[in-house]
């Protein structure tokens, strides 16, 4: 029985999810240093759905046959993140960022592929969404998770 290969368009947008998926998991990091108790705890809640989803997009990927995005050591943040309300920001930056990859990912795939997207996309903007509360922004959600403002 043989696998059937991910359209191009779709593999280069769960390829693109993949890089966005690991600059998360690095993002965590600091972000979890910064705070304390529940929303530490919280940290490290995303930090994992992050890697759960990375590691099915490595298997997926990996089995079509194709070359993956390589994770780097390390990723450029926006900002320094110094304080809490640094972290907070980062984390809804974050969860944003990586909602754009899943969103882009939407149009170019199809059943259970669509399926994870739609399920990413609605994941990051849920964790963008109790972050943005936790950091007292307002609106606390968006209209269109994913799309660029």
């Amino acid at each position: 029985m043989s696998r059937r290969l991910a359209p191009a368009d779709a593999r280069q947008a769960l390829a693109d999810a993949l890089s966005a998926e690991y600059a998360a998991i690095y993002a965590y990091g600091p972000i979890g240093v910064q705070l304390s108790d529940a929303e530490r705890r919280a940290a490290r809640s995303a930090e994992a759905a992050h890697r759960a989803r990375r590691d099915a997009l490595v298997l997926q990927l990996s089995g079509d046959g194709g070359q993956l995005p390589a994770d780097r050591a390390g990723y450029a943040l926006p900002f320094p993140v110094t304080d809490r309300a640094g972290a907070l920001r980062l984390a809804v930056e974050i969860e944003e960022r990586t909602g754009a990859f899943w969103r882009a990912a939407l149009p170019v795939t199809s059943g259970a592929e669509r399926t994870r997207a739609l399920n990413a996309l609605t994941d990051c903007a849920v964790r963008a969404t109790r972050w943005r509360r936790a950091a007292r922004v307002t609106p606390v959600t968006v209209a269109f998770p994913g799309r660029p403002r």
